[in-house]
Formats: C-alpha cells, sequence, structure tokens
C-alpha cells in the first residue's frame, strides 16, 4: 500500500494520534506536513471509524490547530483517511485554551 502522498492518520507510541499528509516514512518515523494533532475525539467508536467516517460529534472534539511539519517517532498504526473523514477532520474547529 502506498501511504506516501496520502492524508492519513498516525498513530504512535508516545505522541498521540495526527491526522496529514504522509510525506515520508523512515522506519518507524513518518514525517508529516498539515497535520492536527487528534487530542480527544468523540462521535466515532475508534481511530478505524474516524478515519473512515469521521466524527459525528464534531462540538466535542479537540483538535488543535495544524502545523506545517511534524516528525512523529514510534509510529505504530497509519490508517487512510476517506475523503468524508478528512472532510469532517477538517471542520472540526481549532480547539485553543
Amino acid at each position: 500500500m502506498k501511504i506516501e502522498g496520502r492524508y492519513c492518520m498516525v498513530r504512535s507510541t508516545n505522541a498521540g494520534v495526527f491526522a496529514g499528509v504522509v510525506d515520508k516514512i523512515d522506519g518507524q518515523t513518518a514525517h508529516l506536513k498539515d497535520a492536527r494533532r487528534i487530542h480527544y475525539w468523540d462521535g466515532a467508536a475508534s481511530l478505524s471509524q474516524l478515519a473512515m467516517d469521521g466524527t459525528s460529534k464534531p462540538n466535542n472534539c479537540r483538535f488543535p490547530c495544524a502545523v506545517d511539519e511534524v516528525c512523529v517517532f514510534e509510529v505504530i498504526e497509519i490508517i487512510p483517511i476517506t475523503d468524508k473523514a478528512k472532510a469532517s477532520i477538517e471542520g472540526v474547529k481549532v480547539w485553543a485554551e
């Protein structure tokens, strides 16, 4: 499966989950562009469902602003995100305290 260039969920051992465009994979390190940390989600039973369907409760989610680039170490899971789910994730208001 070709992952580079695709919008994906990237889960790591210690840094949590990000949604972004996978620029490059180097071993267990993923280089992402235009990535949002998925701090907390509601309206999907799992990351798999979030990647497929998006969230049915966008007002309950906490997704901070996107960063231009991030390197995520100790990647343990990468799930391609559907267009439907991408629109849902991008529609979640930026969470800031």
